[in-house]
């Protein structure tokens, strides 16, 4: 195999090579995992707008999400803070850590992760190094999540849309984890022009006999929407003009006509042609008349 390699001067990152070998993280988790790595200090991206800019699906971005955590390389955190709000936090780094290491580099301050050692993981390929770890800041930040507490009337629509799932059909009551997913995909479809009413129908007609996942199923049912078409005028509304016309011709009148726009246009015109020939015809009569 042969090999040409020019060393890049600007714009690079060194990747471990227990990363890009890895015998146990697929081609997603590698790249989801470099990208964020690559980041510059400070960056706030998170792992999801990472694999959007990436061009990593749903179902990858969910594969790589578990393999780094089993590897140690992501580590998550959940917590309940002011007002009963939910958050979540989350922790990349270049090396496998445990749950404990990543705590304390998650608390620990500015100089909290120096010295750290990596854990006992067998690494992918090479020798073990002992690389130093930084204090890594939190690749995702803190994300509120839904308020049950809060009172339906004054909730966003879509959220407010997720939770009243359960009055369409009692089946549909998902795990409070996917509340938020769940939302996510209710506002692409209003900001897609449907509305609430437009959702719940397409809900129903996707419900099969037999429901195992509600959560499952409504991401399936809701993960592809398209924009919503423009309200189409009644076809009990149209009437066919009653007016000459070579082929039939419908219109939709206003005030109960039963001829179209064109044709009444046409009809006045030959009134008034009517009147103004009758107008001139008694004045010629009244004139012959006088002569006499």
């Amino acid at each position: 195999m042969l090999r040409h390699v020019i060393a890049p001067t600007r714009f690079f990152s060194q990747t471990p090579n227990e990363i890009i070998r890895h015998p146990r993280l697929g081609s997603d988790a590698v790249r989801l995992l470099t990208w964020q790595l690559s980041l510059p200090e400070g960056a706030d991206e998170t792992l999801s707008a990472t694999a959007r800019s990436a061009g990593i699906g749903r179902a990858g971005f969910n594969c790589a999400k578990r393999e780094l955590k089993a590897e140690g390389y992501l580590h998550e955190w959940r917590e309940q803070r002011e007002r009963g709000r939910w958050a979540t936090s989350q922790l990349i780094s270049n090396v496998p850590l445990s749950l404990e290491e990543a705590a304390s580099l998650r608390g620990g301050g500015s100089g909290a992760g120096v010295g750290v050692v990596p854990s006992d993981r067998s690494p992918a390929a090479g020798r073990p190094t002992p690389p130093t770890v930084g204090g890594h800041p939190d690749a995702t930040p803190p994300v509120n999540t839904l308020q049950p507490s809060a009172p339906a009337s004054e909730l966003p629509d879509a959220q407010r849309l997720i939770q009243d799932l359960p009055s369409l059909d009692p089946r549909l009551r998902v795990p409070r984890g996917m509340l938020t997913q769940l939302t996510e995909l209710a506002e692409r479809w209003l900001a897609l022009g449907h509305t609430p009413d437009d959702v719940r129908r397409e809900i129903r007609q996707g419900l099969p006999p037999v429901i195992h996942r509600p959560g499952g199923l409504l991401r399936y049912l809701l993960s592809d929407p398209a924009p919503a078409r423009p309200p189409q005028t009644p076809v009990a509304a149209l009437r066919e003009c009653a007016g000459p016309h070579a082929q039939p011709l419908v219109f939709r009148p206003v005030a109960g006509e039963d001829r179209c726009g064109s044709c009444r246009q046409d009809s006045a015109a030959h009134q008034a042609a009517v009147r103004a020939t009758a107008r001139g015809a008694l004045a010629a009569r009244t004139a012959m008349r006088g002569a006499r």
